[in-house]
C-alpha cells in the first residue's frame, strides 16, 4: 500500500483516530500512535475493515513495534456536557499529552477533526485509509474501547454491551426501553426503537 507518510520528511509522525463517537453508551476513546519510520506491519488498515480476531493480532504487533502510544478518552458525562465533537477533541488532546510523555511528534495526522493545538498537525478525511499511523491508531483505539466494553458488560448485565459495543442497535435500544438507561448511557443522545 502507498501510505501518505511517504510524502512527509518528518521522522516522528503521529496518527490519531477515535472510536465510539456514534455510541449511545460509554466513553469516546482516542489513540495517538507513532510507528517506526519505514517499517510497516503487514495487514494494517482501518479497524472497521478488519475482523475482531485480526484487530487483536495487529494490536499486539503495534504495541510491540510502536515508538510511542497515547490513549485518551472522554466520558459519557463529558459528552453530555460539552457535546460529542468537543468531547472527541478533548480525548484527542489527552491522547497527545500522554503520547508526549514518551515521544514528542514532529507532525500529527488526524482523521477528519481539526484541533486547536500548538503541535504541527494536518486533518483530512479518510485518514484511517490513507495514513499508516492513523490506521494503527484506529486499531489501538478500537481494541482498547472493546476491552472497556467487556468490563462494562459485566457491570451492566442485560444490555449485551459486549455484542453491540454501545452502538444503537435495535437490541440495545430495546434494552434501554426495558431496563432504563445507566449512568454510562449518553443522556444527550435520543433513543428510538
Amino acid at each position: 500500500m502507498n501510505w501518505i507518510e511517504q510524502n512527509y520528511s518528518e521522522e516522528y509522525i503521529c496518527g490519531i483516530d477515535e472510536v465510539g463517537r456514534g455510541c449511545l453508551f460509554g466513553d469516546v476513546v482516542v489513540a495517538a500512535v507513532i510507528m517506526k519510520r519505514y517499517s510497516y506491519i503487514e495487514g494494517i488498515r482501518d479497524s472497521k475493515k478488519l475482523t475482531e480476531k485480526k484487530r487483536k493480532i495487529l494490536f499486539d504487533e503495534i504495541m510491540k513495534n510502536a515508538v510511542a502510544i497515547g490513549l485518551g478518552s472522554a466520558s459519557s458525562k463529558e459528552i453530555d456536557k460539552i457535546n460529542i465533537l468537543n468531547a472527541t477533541k478533548l480525548a484527542m488532546k489527552r491522547s497527545i499529552y500522554q503520547l508526549e510523555l514518551f515521544r514528542k511528534p514532529d507532525i500529527i495526522l488526524i482523521d477528519s477533526v481539526k484541533l486547536d493545538i500548538p503541535e504541527k498537525h494536518i486533518s483530512f478525511n479518510h485518514a484511517d485509509d490513507l495514513s499508516y499511523n492513523v490506521a494503527c491508531a484506529s486499531i489501538v483505539a478500537k481494541v482498547s474501547r472493546d476491552r472497556l466494553c467487556y468490563g462494562w458488560d459485566k457491570l451492566y448485565p442485560g444490555y449485551n454491551i459486549v455484542k453491540h459495543k454501545g452502538y444503537g442497535t435495535k437490541g440495545h435500544r430495546e434494552a434501554i426501553i426495558k431496563l432504563g438507561s445507566t449512568d454510562l448511557h449518553r443522556k444527550s443522545f435520543k433513543v428510538r426503537v
